[in-house]
């Protein structure tokens, strides 16, 4: 049935499998990817959107080096948002919400297109190790499939348990069974196992909601997308909603608590902070009388919708009571019910920085089986595993990104030296080099490293160069061109920023706060430059990151070097965390509970971000 040894097999085709999967085949390594499910391959089993604060950087990052989970995600979108407009660029965040369906569909498309690429629809039941090196693995039929290298990425499916209320069963996704005994013989041959929790909120008829009174979230008015390469932009875009919970609401779902999973004991490990349930939300934060309620439509054509920030393990009853009484839910019928599930993760501290296993030669976990969460951490951990199993098995260095080169170098650093005992969650706030890691340079940072390892293309390579250059060059030409004060002047006056009385270099005035590259578009020298040079709009934006955040940039790098040198800087005993109140919540929680000795060792608590670090060493008087 199967070749007689495969160079890479991929257990798992989640985001992290269909990325591993597709890296290694692309880089030209015979792969198998053995999933449970070949409908389900790159399933979006939570919310029907990618991307988001620190989460879109990475999906470009994947883009970047090659992966496909960016061009999958322009191919079924059906709304663009740049978050955080409002703040610096290093906070610029893309998210899409896309067509459940049509997702699915492009991944698996993708991978049937992508060469050296094979498929198998069973259960991976085991693996086969001879003298601490994995040579294949075991299916439940018992077949025995070999190769050079396997990468786990069996997300929540690793004996999954799910809960509504009082009632729970083994499954690793709603209508899908749970895999067993992996874990058992990870276990006898030396590794730490544990168990997290995630949960998900009902899916709901849209036909039964009313949406004239919840508020209408749009898209971008000018969206953009994700992928570097040649991906459409959407020319039209599906709205969202928004309604809130109510202290009826609250009180209504206060009634079941006496039969939660969460607070009778059924379930002991812990969720996602960043991500908690409703009845979670309720309970720690008490004071607040409603909560945000986000009504996103599951795709183009169903009517199925997704209720973001109704995440419950309640009993159905519970949670259909409590839905009912949201505004614009009154006549809402469930397409199903929300679900908590547990379900085994091996602390990633087991890892090297390549993602192989320190205990089993070429043996690769990627994803959930590592303690995050989410869909963009998983694809990124899979692309990186997947890059690293082809290059280890023919004897090539391998590839790890840095701290300052990646937002995927962060992710996967935190999880090896930091490890984690809650679903792990990217946030700019633990990039100590946000600025640096932007959303809009990712090509520039890494298309020539996936090109040089032989994943991304020559094609993309080109166009970054191209982009590379013409940004360059547009920012020298506003460093060397003067413009007179009659020119200048009517913009900052209309700008209410100081005249100029004399000419002087452009990048001066384009340096100024206030003043745009719109702005600096409206000068006759600028607009023709422009135009003879063919400047598209990521060029513009590029060139008008790099000379408004110059300095910004190279304070950020100076700010690194002094963090390097006061690493060692001691902690007093039973210092009082709770009275620096710039801590976030969870540094002054993990601090509290762990009581670091040195400013190195709080570095390295998962939860304490680089911030947080400053924010000490600040009090320490440096």
């Amino acid at each position: 049935m199967f070749d007689k040894e495969y160079d890479v097999i991929v257990v798992g085709g989640g985001h992290a499998g269909a990325e591993a999967a597709a890296a290694a085949a692309n880089m030209g390594s015979k792969t198998l990817l053995v999933t449970m499910s070949l409908q389900n391959i790159g399933q979006m089993s939570c919310n029907p959107a990618m991307g988001g604060i620190a989460k879109g950087q990475i999906v470009r990052e994947i883009d970047a080096l090659g992966g496909y989970s960016g061009i999958v995600t322009d191919k079924s979108a059906i709304q663009f948002k740049m978050l955080n407009k409002s703040k610096g660029p290093a906070m610029w965040s893309p998210r899409a919400q896309n067509d459940r369906m049509r997702f699915a569909e492009e991944w698996r498309l993708g991978l049937e297109n992508t060469p050296n690429c094979d498929f198998y629809q069973e259960m991976v039941r085991g693996l086969l190790v001879e003298n601490d090196k994995v040579v294949g693995v075991k299916t439940s039929l018992g077949l025995e499939i070999r190769s050079k290298a396997v990468v786990l990425t069996n997300g929540t499916f690793l004996n999954g348990l799910i809960h509504i209320g009082e009632k729970q069963f083994g499954g690793g996704r709603a209508g899908e069974v749970a895999a067993t005994g992996i874990t058992e013989q990870l276990v006898a041959l030396g590794f730490d196992s544990g168990r997290m929790k995630t949960g998900t909120p009902p899916r709901v008829d849209g036909r039964s909601l009313d949406y004239s009174r919840m508020i209408v979230q749009p898209g971008d008015e000018l969206p953009k997308k994700f992928s570097y390469t040649d991906t459409k932009i959407l020319s039209h875009q599906r709205d969202c909603h928004m309604t809130h919970t109510s202290a009826l609401v609250h009180d209504l779902l206060r009634e079941g608590f006496d039969r939660s999973p969460m607070f009778n004991g059924r379930i002991k490990s812990l969720g996602p902070r960043y991500c908690p349930s409703i009845e979670d939300k309720i309970n720690r934060f008490a004071d607040k009388d409603s909560h945000q309620l986000f009504v996103e439509p599951e795709g183009w054509n169903t009517v199925e919708v997704y209720v973001n920030g109704f995440s419950t393990s309640l009993p159905e009853d519970v949670q259909f009571k409590a839905l009912r009484s949201v505004v614009g839910f009154e006549k809402v019928k469930f397409f199903r019910a929300g679900y908590a599930i547990e379900y085994d993760y091996f602390p990633p501290t087991q890892l090297k920085h390549t993602l192989e296993t320190k205990g089993v030669e070429n043996l690769y976990f990627a994803g959930q089986i590592n303690g995050t969460t989410g869909y963009e951490e998983a694809a990124s951990q899979g692309l990186m595993a997947g890059i690293n199993a082809h290059l280890k098995i023919n004897e090539k260095d391998p590839f790890i990104l840095k701290r300052d080169e990646a937002y995927i170098g962060v992710l996967i650093d935190d999880l090896i030296t930091k490890g984690t005992e809650e679903p792990y969650r990217m946030f700019t706030s633990r990039a100590e080099y946000r600025t640096l890691l932007r959303q809009d340079n990712a090509d520039l940072r890494l298309t020539p490293k996936g090109y040089e390892i032989g994943l991304a293309s020559e094609d993309r390579l080109k166009r970054m160069e191209e982009k590379r250059e013409k940004s360059h060059d547009f920012v020298r030409f506003f460093e060397k061109t003067s413009v007179l004060p009659e020119a200048i002047n009517p913009i900052l006056e209309r700008l209410d920023s100081a005249l100029v009385k004399q000419s002087a270099k452009m990048v001066k005035s384009f340096s100024r706060p206030k003043v745009t590259m719109k702005d600096m578009l409206e000068l006759d020298a600028v607009s023709n430059y422009v135009t003879e040079n063919n400047l598209n709009e990521e060029v513009l934006e590029q060139a008008e990151i790099q000379v408004k955040y110059a300095g910004y940039i190279a304070k950020e790098k100076n700010n690194a070097d002094k963090l390097h040198r006061l690493e060692d800087v001691r902690i007093p005993p039973n210092f009082d965390y709770s009275k620096l109140k710039s801590l976030s919540f969870e540094a002054r929680e993990k601090l509290k509970d762990i009581q670091p000795v040195t400013i190195a060792q709080a570095s390295r608590i998962s939860g304490v971000s680089p911030s947080d670090i400053s924010v000490l060493l600040v009090y320490m008087g440096r």
